[in-house]
């Protein structure tokens, strides 16, 4: 699911109109200067320029904000493109008898003198929660009520000095909390104005202590989200000493794809040391849990991550057990690995991918980027050296190294997968020796491109309207299968993801989250009524929705001629990747050669197979407990009454409401070992 940057930057809220002021952030991601923040206020006046750009994409938003005699918004307006190129048009309007504002998902009023002061905007700039940041500090409680709704809640958490420009400064970090699933982390001068809005990987910082700001502060930000997801972590993870044995369910046989007859499960030490018929005599000091006729269900995996801290333990609730990281930031995913495997904090298995990309003004700033030939080999060799399980080669690398870099990973054991690079085709990199081409549109576009055509920014989605002139039964569509199946070659299309690119349309909720989102908190129910695509026009909207038509036509028909589809989200799975498999039933796949194909088919096709995949003697202790039967109906997978990943034993819903998210299902009875 989509979590919303808490990013900010401060302004004086002056009671009477003050002088001309200007303040510049920088944006900066992985150490990269990306982008700009600035804020012009001219007395009551306030215009803000918002633009930063990473992998060819980025928001470009103007605003311009009236402040009252409290300093507080009297009006704001916001217009400019989201990330993925959606049109803004956002305003909010304070009076004496209440606010109204207008955003992507419908708008809505509040009535009455006591209506919220501060308005959190959808798609605007870091503006908002600069303004609600600065106020926090003389709120009661340091708490205030927020318009569309919710409170919002700052709390300090570290104090130091920072050196740049202009001198040591001492700056405080807080946590502001209330406004999305997970907190996030603003840090603010001696004067209450803002210094920087730091995370793990990403930092708006004030212009001339940017360096020094993201060298420290995103370390400080990485520290607090995980000592917060350990005391989650401490709370809500169940281990027992002795064997536990779970009574009485139904196992989905991914082999057989098909259910067992009731059984009971029993694991120690992290692995299922019995499956027996239902009623088996227990051991003493046992545990036993409860499954009153459930289906227990292997764990499932997300093919396409970029795990961080907050996805890991969304993934765990959500029965995803283990993720195939496709890119990230090498040494935070290494310490983050670190971090699950010793129990400190919920996260899946995670099998890693080596990113490497071109040096390019369009570079992603994920993984390891290489100026030349050699360089991209010796990335390749990097990777391969730290256990990597395969490389993903991305949009700016020269498409003349790809034979190469292919060679070399093949022989050092990696496979090869990606994105198709800039000016070159799907049919180019197979014979290069891609084993594997990530999303369905990098696949397609090699149908549809010019000569020339640039695919580093956001054309490779806005090219997609072009989709509806392909013959999925034409000799270019057939030259590139042929030569999939002849090879071997699989496809990793996430689905999901452009179903919500190109059918989603503002203040509807998204089709992928029609079966959660009334469980969701109201900050994210309302980013799930967004758009992602912009679409200008009704024609335009209607060439997406025909696109997306045809990218399912396409799938269903390489599932038909037996190429490998594997599933993955790109979306921080989760929830997302339960609609992932229910698109997956769209392609020709019944409910149970959909779960097979995500349990002991993804396992084997990694080589995991004798550890992860199914529930036998021997493996992990990965599985999840569903009161209904996935095999008639696959969103049974989404009432999760329990996850166990590792032997350690979640239950939803004791976890799910200290993030603001209504459970799906009950929990389980448990009976202590006597």
């Amino acid at each position: 699911m989509k979590t919303r940057f808490l990013l900010a930057a401060a302004l004086s809220a002056l009671a009477t109109p003050a002088i001309a002021d200007t303040a510049e952030y920088r944006v900066l991601m992985q150490g990269r200067d990306i982008g700009h923040f600035k804020v012009d206020q001219q007395g009551e006046a306030v215009t803000v320029d918002y633009d930063f750009k990473q992998n060819g994409r980025g928001p470009t938003i103007k605003e311009v904000l009236k402040l009252g005699e409290d300093g507080a918004p009297v009006s704001y307006q916001g217009t400019g493109r989201t990330t993925f190129g959606n049109a803004v048009n956002e305003s909010f309007r304070r009076t004496s008898g209440g606010v109204t504002w207008r955003d992507a998902a419908g708008g809505g009023t509040i009535k009455g003198k006591d209506a919220p002061r501060y308005y959190v905007t959808q798609s605007g700039s870091p503006l908002d929660s600069a303004l609600l940041a600065k106020a926090l500090l003389a709120a009661p409680g340091r708490t205030l009520k927020v318009a569309p709704g919710g409170s919002a809640t700052l709390t300090e958490k570290d104090r130091r000095t920072l050196d740049g420009t202009g001198g040591p400064l001492e700056v405080v970090t807080y946590e502001l909390s209330g406004l999305s699933i997970s907190p996030g982390y603003i840090t603010l001068d001696s004067k209450g104005e803002l210094f920087a809005m730091p995370s793990s990987n990403f930092i708006i910082a004030r212009a001339g202590y940017e360096k020094g700001a993201d060298a420290t502060l995103r370390g400080v930000a990485e520290k607090l989200a995980s000592e917060r997801l350990r005391d989650i972590q401490k709370d809500g993870a169940r281990n027992w000493t002795g064997p536990v044995r779970l009574r009485n369910v139904k196992l989905f046989d991914p082999v057989a794809k098909k259910l067992t007859s009731p059984s009971d499960v029993v694991w120690f030490e992290g692995k299922i040391s019995e499956v027996v018929p239902a009623g088996s005599l227990a051991t003493p000091g046992e545990t036993v849990i409860e499954g009153n006729l459930g289906t227990l269900i292997p764990g499932l995996t997300d093919m396409h991550g970029h795990l961080g801290q907050e996805d890991g333990l969304l993934n765990v609730l959500a029965g995803v057990t283990s993720v195939r990281d496709l890119g990230n930031n090498n040494a935070l995913l290494t310490q983050l690995i670190d971090r699950i495997e010793k129990g400190e904090i919920a996260g899946p298995r995670v099998v890693r991918s080596g990113f490497v990309e071109g040096k390019s003004p369009f570079s992603s700033a994920t993984g390891l980027l290489a100026s030349t030939e050699t360089e991209a080999l010796n990335h390749v060799r990097w990777y391969a050296a730290r256990g990597y399980n395969q490389l993903k080669i991305y949009n700016s690398i020269d498409p003349k190294w790809a034979p190469l870099m292919a060679a070399e990973a093949h022989k050092l054991g990696m496979r090869v997968a990606g994105h198709v690079p800039a000016f070159s085709s799907a049919d180019a990199m197979i014979a290069a020796g891609y084993d594997e081409i990530t999303h369905v549109n990098q696949l397609m576009l090699g149908w549809v491109l010019n000569p020339g055509e640039d695919t580093r920014t956001l054309f490779r989605f806005t090219a997609m309207r072009r989709f509806p002139a392909i013959d999925v039964q034409g000799a270019k569509v057939k030259a590139t299968l042929d030569a999939m199946v002849a090879k071997s070659v699989s496809h990793e299309p996430t689905i999901g993801i452009h179903e919500l690119g190109m059918t989603a349309i503002d203040g509807t909720a998204n089709p992928g989250a029609v079966d959660y989102i009334d469980h969701m908190p109201p900050a994210e129910q309302r980013a799930l009524k967004q758009a992602l695509f912009g679409a200008d026009t009704p024609q335009q909207r209607a060439e997406y929705v025909a696109a997306y038509g045809k990218v399912i036509e396409t799938l269903a028909e390489m599932h038909r001629r037996g190429i490998f589809l594997i599933p993955g989200t790109d979306t921080g799975g989760a929830f997302t990747l339960h609609r992932e498999l229910d698109l997956f039933a769209k392609l020709g796949m019944t409910p149970a050669e959909v779960l097979a194909r995500d349990t002991i088919e993804v396992a084997r096709y990694m080589g995991l197979d004798q550890q992860l995949g199914s529930i036998e003697r021997g493996k992990f202790a990965d599985f999840f407990l569903v009161p209904g039967d996935p095999t008639k109906d696959l969103k049974a997978i989404k009432s999760i009454a329990m996850v166990v990943k590792g032997g350690t034993a979640y239950f939803p819903s004791e976890i799910y409401p200290k993030l603001g998210i209504k459970p799906f299902a009950d929990a389980p009875k448990v009976t202590a070992a006597k």
